[in-house]
């Protein structure tokens, strides 16, 4: 029998590839339903599906590699964390909402295989917290960057000024968000991957790409683009119910398309960074 022959950032044995029709390469990605299993529920406003917490650790991180979440939210990622046997460290600004999280968590885990920390991604306070666990872990370093920021102001999340979603401008936004990604990229283990899940906007009637805006922050921080995984909504999206019409008309009349999409950009951090 053939040694397995894996890369060394996940555990896909590559002679054995045909077997991985569960692991997605292409860069579309048609997902009818949100996955309600293992403890998923759609019970938070902006939080994305598991699906691409699935695709992303099994794809860029082995069996008990430490996955970082900078806006941990209402837990999805902590809960495929550990689903799949990952290690996990996420960071919430919310106090309650860590609290929520902690409560979807096996209470033999917290602690130990998964830390959740109550801070501003974007201090180094905050980043002396993750290192910490990280150290607890017995690891310098995470093995996987996981980011789903707000989509600026689309939804407002909280009342702190630190909350992206109340940030005043876009360029403000921006360089917020920027902040975080340098602490990710300082906290991740060099060669190792990052995943942002984003989406654009619509403001006073042009289209605000921030996928593509976020996107050039996290080059400018030096990761390198991998992929860009482009993910429909349809069937993902909340309390449409007849305004389908509505926005279709609006569509024809005022020259816009209505979004169906959103994006999962996938980075690299070079080996030497």
């Amino acid at each position: 029998m053939n040694k397995p022959k894996t890369p060394p950032y996940s555990d896909i044995d590559l002679n054995r590839w045909r077997e991985y029709e569960h692991v997605w390469t292409d860069s579309l990605w048609m997902i009818d339903a949100r996955d309600r299993s293992g403890g998923h529920q759609l019970d938070y406003h902006g939080n994305f599906v598991p699906q691409i917490a699935t695709q992303a650790f099994l794809r860029y991180t082995k069996r008990a590699d430490v996955v970082l979440d900078l806006f941990l939210g209402s837990g999805t990622s902590a809960i495929e964390a550990v689903r799949l046997d990952r290690r996990f460290v996420g960071v919430e600004l919310k106090p309650d909402l860590v609290e929520y999280v902690r409560e979807k968590i096996p209470p033999e885990l917290l602690g130990e295989r998964v830390h959740l920390l109550q801070g501003d991604s974007s201090t180094a306070e905050t980043a002396d917290q993750v290192q910490a666990a990280l150290n607890q872990m017995q690891s310098e370093h995470a093995q996987l960057l996981m980011l789903h920021p707000p989509y600026h102001d689309i939804i407002q999340f909280s009342d702190d000024a630190a909350d992206l979603s109340n940030a005043s401008t876009l360029e403000q936004f921006l360089d917020d968000f920027e902040s975080v990604v340098r602490n990710g990229y300082e906290l991740l283990e060099a060669g190792r991957f990052a995943a942002l899940v984003i989406g654009d906007k619509y403001t006073q009637g042009e289209l605000i790409p921030l996928g593509f805006y976020c996107m050039a922050r996290m080059q400018r921080v030096g990761f390198r683009v991998k992929a860009i995984v482009v993910k429909n909504i349809t069937g993902n999206e909340r309390g449409k119910g007849q305004d389908g019409n509505l926005w279709r008309y609006r569509a024809l009349a005022w020259g816009f398309y209505i979004f169906k999409h959103e994006y999962v950009i996938i980075f690299q951090k070079p080996k030497n960074g």
